[in-house]
């Protein structure tokens, strides 16, 4: 453990063998120092106050205990500390070059599985611990922090540096706060605790220390013109360093020659060569004669002066960008500016993107002129960020894919009725508009709240729409049941001398229970196919054809089953006692009459038909049931094609009806397999419409249906301009 000094020096101590430190690189080593401690200072001021509230929120005494273990801990501990984590770092920068922090990133996934299962279950809690502190760092102060780690490899060309060795890297102050923490006399739970407060408070208190890290050195003259840091993997600033370059011009190729082979599609470079095709690009972008330039940084402050204006604008306003621009690339006494060929290529790239977006007949006009409003802050983005273009991930194309994506199905509501995603939509444009300047993380938050603003609005209409297709398959086993009663009920009846009060015995209690067991046990069960067998019966004994010498006695063996699972099966479906006891009156009745027709009746020599063998399929009339999955019978005038259009529409896919000339949009909510229909839904998962399978393809050839590309409206557009411009090269 580090002493307990309370001075502490980050003089140069020397070692052998060790070269002597740049002098920009001792005073940026010994004004980190002063900040460093200020930044703990701060950190344990307010390690009080954070604890006292966790103590207070913890959910029983063991969790408390560990919190004011912890409290007690850092008070005693405080100095140490401090004096051990600045060391720490006095090392790496004395070090530089050799010194590896402990808790590099990366060292989790590198620890051999063998020896994960022999390594502390505190341990390794404590370096995931770690781990997310690092990550939180690099994720908040990415662009300081890889600006600092340009500018100090420009100070030691003849040591590569790894961004962990950089001596104010996330991982060298980590590892330092790792060590100091690692002599802590408490137990694991509380030293867990302390682990975490620093991730709870160090995070928010260090954006002004890495500002003044990267000032220290501007103030030294190191690479004071460099404004946005390169994409990881270029050389150590060298798009910053090119002699003669415009500040802002040179780092967009540079960036993206380093991150071309990673790219999803083209990178900037292929971008602005396939836009400059055939045209003369040999401009400097020094500017013409007499003609004022403007550079990169002076473009984004005059973009951030005109960004607020699109707040003003009408519902259904949509302003170019291109016009926006002609006001921008002005001087004060409105002579014209010329900007830089790059800074050109990125505006004519944004601009044709947008003109893509603003052109989809998919979004409603309203959402358009809202999504239109973004177009000089994704410019500005655009010119500061040259990954733009080629990161699927970003988050700025992330929203704007969202937010249209969520659109698709949008309708303007009536006047005074609220809509929630209208409401989402320009809440978010405005606070980039009034907010936005340089800084991304404003975009990061504002996908978050948007993406969890459309999960519970997803869930919602989940909700609704899993309702809907209950009550649809309901209705459809239903109905389903009703036509395959129907249709058997028919078949055994068909040509038969049936009395009246038999035939509504049928047509009532008994077609009850068929549909009863058709809807509990389905029609492949073996209770469906007794039930059936029992029809045929029931219907055979009151009227036994043909009559044979053995028919009479048949029948007195027969009756009295047939009269016990009548009255089992009403008793099943809690049918009316009393008018069950009536039916199965009006069933003997008619059996007494079969008997009395016996006794005349004369016997036929034909073979007897076996009355529990069911009819031929073939026999019966044509009701489309006959061992159909689908109940409804297609028309020959619907062309192959469009019954295979029907046939790949999927669950979630929008469409927009045209009928009567008032087009509504709607997705496919459910197809319900038992009768063939297509169940569509509004936004609010409402059903708006249903079609069988004929229908809808007939429909669709008839252009009263047309599908909605519900793919990424950015990475479409993107697409599209690389397709053109390829094109164009070709042509």
């Amino acid at each position: 453990m580090a002493q307990d000094n309370k001075v502490v020096s980050f003089q140069d101590r020397k070692q052998a063998g060790q070269f002597s430190l740049p002098p920009a690189l001792i005073r940026l080593r010994d004004a980190s120092g002063r900040e460093l401690k200020s930044v703990l200072n701060e950190f344990f001021d307010r390690s009080d106050d954070a604890l006292f509230e966790l103590a207070d929120r913890a959910g029983n005494e063991h969790g408390q205990l560990a919190y004011f273990d912890a409290m007690r801990e850092l008070r005693l501990r405080r100095k140490s500390i401090s004096v051990s984590i600045l060391q720490y770092v006095s090392r790496a920068f004395n070090e530089i070059g050799r010194f590896r922090p402990h808790v590099a990133r990366g060292d989790l996934e590198e620890v051999d599985q063998d020896n994960l299962s022999l390594m502390d279950h505190g341990e390794l809690e404590q370096q995931v611990a770690i781990e997310n502190l690092i990550n939180k760092l690099r994720n908040r102060y990415a662009d300081a922090i890889r600006l600092l780690t340009v500018r100090v490899n420009h100070l030691v060309p003849a040591s590569e540096l790894s961004d962990s060795q950089m001596p104010l890297s996330p991982e060298v102050i980590c590892g330092g706060v790792s060590e100091a923490c690692a002599d802590l006399d408490i137990d694991i739970r509380a030293k867990l605790v302390v682990l975490k407060l620093f991730d709870r408070l160090l995070a928010d208190i260090l954006a002004n220390f890495y500002q003044q890290a990267n000032k220290t050195l501007i103030d030294e003259g190191v690479l004071p013109d460099m404004k946005r840091p390169p994409v990881p993997g270029s050389k150590s600033g060298t798009a910053a360093k090119s002699s003669g370059d415009k500040p802002g011009q040179a780092q967009p190729a540079a960036a993206d020659a380093a991150t071309g082979e990673n790219a999803g599609g083209a990178t900037f470079s292929e971008l602005s060569a396939l836009l400059r095709q055939g045209s003369d690009s040999s401009g400097d972008g020094t500017g013409q004669s007499g003609v004022a330039f403007l550079d990169t940084e002076g473009l984004v402050s005059k973009l951030s002066q005109v960004q607020v204006q699109a707040v003003s604008w009408e519902a259904e306003q949509v302003v170019p960008l291109r016009d926006q621009i002609l006001l921008v690339l002005k001087t004060d006494e409105g002579k014209p500016m010329q900007v830089g060929q790059m800074d050109d290529d990125v505006i004519n790239l944004v601009s044709m993107l947008f003109d893509f977006i603003l052109e989809d007949r998919q979004l409603h006009a309203v959402m358009k002129a809202l999504i239109s409003r973004l177009q000089i802050p994704v410019l500005k983005v655009a010119l500061s960020d040259p990954n733009f273009f080629n990161r699927g991930g970003h988050p700025v194309r992330k929203l704007l894919n969202d937010m249209a994506l969520s659109a698709i199905g949008w309708t303007e509501k009536r006047p005074g009725q609220r809509d929630p995603l209208r409401e989402k939509i320009e809440y978010i444009v405005d606070r980039i508009l009034n907010e936005f300047t340089t800084n991304v993380s404003l975009f990061e938050e504002l996908l978050k709240d948007f993406s969890h603003f459309m999960d519970l609005d997803r869930r919602r209409r989940e909700l609704v729409e899993q309702r809907l297709r209950d009550a649809e398959e309901g209705r459809a086993r239903q109905e389903r049941a009703n036509e395959m009663v129907e249709a058997m009920v028919s078949r055994v009846s068909n040509n038969r001398d049936i009395p009246e009060p038999v035939m509504a015995l049928l047509e009532q209690p008994w077609t009850r229970y068929l549909q009863w067991v058709f809807l509990r046990q389905g029609e492949e069960s073996t209770a469906w196919k007794n039930a059936r067998e029992f029809t045929e019966r029931l219907v055979w004994s009151v009227d036994p054809r043909p009559i044979t010498e053995t028919t009479r006695s048949d029948l007195l063996r027969a009756i009295p089953a047939i009269v016990d699972e009548f009255r089992k099966a009403m008793q099943e479906i809690s049918w009316d006692p009393f008018a069950t006891d009536s039916a199965i009156r009006d069933l003997e009745l008619a059996h007494v009459d079969v008997f009395q027709r016996l006794v005349t009746a004369v016997p036929q020599p034909e073979a007897p038909v076996d009355h529990q063998e069911t009819l031929p399929e073939e026999a019966l009339p044509d009701t489309g049931l006959s061992g159909q999955d689908d109940v409804s019978v297609g028309e020959p005038d619907v062309e192959a094609e469009w019954l295979a259009r029907a046939d790949s529409l999927r669950v979630g896919s929008w469409i927009e009806l045209n009928r009567h000339d008032n087009r509504t949009r709607c997705k496919l909510a459910a197809f319900i397999k038992a009768t063939g229909k297509y169940i569509f839904v509004n936004r609010s998962g409402a059903k708006v419409a249903e079609y069988q399978r004929e229908e809808l393809a007939r429909a669709m050839a008839a252009g009263e249906i047309g599908m909605l590309d519900d793919g990424l409206i950015f990475d479409r557009a993107l697409e599209s301009i690389i397709d053109n411009l390829r094109s164009s090269r070709k042509d």
